[in-house]
């Protein structure tokens, strides 16, 4: 099956990373050109491009504008700097690790070339580009992994947006779900609308639509009482980091759908590429979780919701501990219980 919506999310083109601006959606589709580092901090921090896999392209693209704003010929000089811009990109977004990895992957990069700081930029060019195809590959490779858990005519519930928009394109969770519908279209979707900035509503409902996949909005409290009319069948989210235990970060209101998943027995699934998990942290207690504006839960659309005076917490993610997961599907296959053996495995650790 050819889906419609064809979504390149973020890609480099005539020396600039060209992005969907995802603030806008679905009112309005643009794209919008980041032509400096600095640029792409905020792009990242203000959530213009969002989604760890599609974050840590950002990051990557980020690296080389800062290589081409660097003026030093010096190699050390110029290694230092790059070095030192990428502190300040990675700094953006701080619970997503693929930022971490994809910036990281280029510095090493940069310091393993022989060549000038021409070709070192030049380098670093290819290289993200590479990343790009990558990404599309790696989610295609669990989409297919992934529709092998999926029960005939099932009916979905995903949180958050972790798709096409969330990657360079296709998706994650929702890459799962496209795979499944295109072996047996008789799957439906439920997409939580996820308060605050609410990507399911904005971003989730508009791919899968596009896309002709049957899927209603719910809002983040109805998950429980659809799970108990058994018009669930299985939980597939993304990820922002998962840690070598199998604890996940993903967005806020996660760790209740797998709370509520657990007790209806449904199936809790992880859909997220190998670079999402951070084997440097032992659980999930060690994962940094942004807190982000106050503002985006306070307003709705630009208008106040509440009280001006009122206390307000935001924290951008939240942690489900391994123990809810039925397992998480990566672009080399399902990894199940133990965790912490499963994912030793995958990156061929002893």
């Amino acid at each position: 099956m050819t889906f419609k919506s064809k979504i390149k999310t973020i890609e480099w083109t005539q020396n600039v990373s060209r992005m969907i601006d995802q603030r806008i959606l679905p009112k309005e589709f643009k794209t919008v050109d980041i032509k400096t580092s600095e640029e792409m901090y905020y792009a990242i921090k203000d959530m213009i491009v969002r989604g760890a896999p599609a974050i840590g392209i950002a990051g990557a693209h980020g690296i080389v504008l800062a290589a081409m704003e660097i003026k030093t010929k010096d190699k050390q000089e110029f290694l230092k700097e790059l070095k030192r811009k990428a502190e300040y990109i990675k700094s953006s977004r701080p619970t997503a690790v693929n930022l971490m990895w994809a910036a990281d992957k280029q510095i090493e990069l940069a310091e393993s070339i022989q060549g000038d700081t021409n070709e070192i930029t030049e380098a670093l060019k290819q290289n993200a580009i590479k990343m790009e195809n990558e990404d599309i590959e790696i989610n295609k490779k669990i989409g297919d992994f992934g529709s092998e858990a999926v029960p005939k005519g099932a009916s979905i519930l995903t949180h958050c947006n972790a798709g096409a928009l969330a990657t360079v394109g296709y998706g994650t969770a929702l890459g799962v779900i496209r795979s499944a519908f295109a072996k047996d279209p008789t799957i439906k979707v439920f997409a939580d609308e996820t308060r605050p900035r609410q990507q399911g509503a904005r971003l989730t409902t508009w791919e899968l639509t596009r896309d002709g996949i049957p899927t209603t909005l719910i809002t983040d409290g109805m998950c429980s009482y659809f799970m108990s009319k058994g018009m669930i069948d299985m939980v597939v989210v993304g990820a922002d980091r998962i840690a070598a235990n199998g604890d996940t970060a993903n967005k806020i209101g996660t760790y209740t759908v797998a709370i509520a998943a657990k007790y209806h027995k449904i199936p809790f699934y992880i859909a997220a590429p190998l670079s999402t998990i951070d084997i440097s942290i032992k659980s999930g207690n060690d994962i940094p979780i942004e807190e982000r504006s106050h503002d985006e839960v306070t307003h709705i659309n630009g208008d106040w919701i509440c009280a001006e005076d009122v206390n307000i917490i935001n924290p951008g993610f939240d942690v489900t501990p391994n123990e809810l997961i039925s397992g998480i599907i990566t672009e080399k296959g399902i990894l199940r219980p133990c965790y912490k053996t499963s994912i030793q495995n995958a990156f061929n650790l002893k």
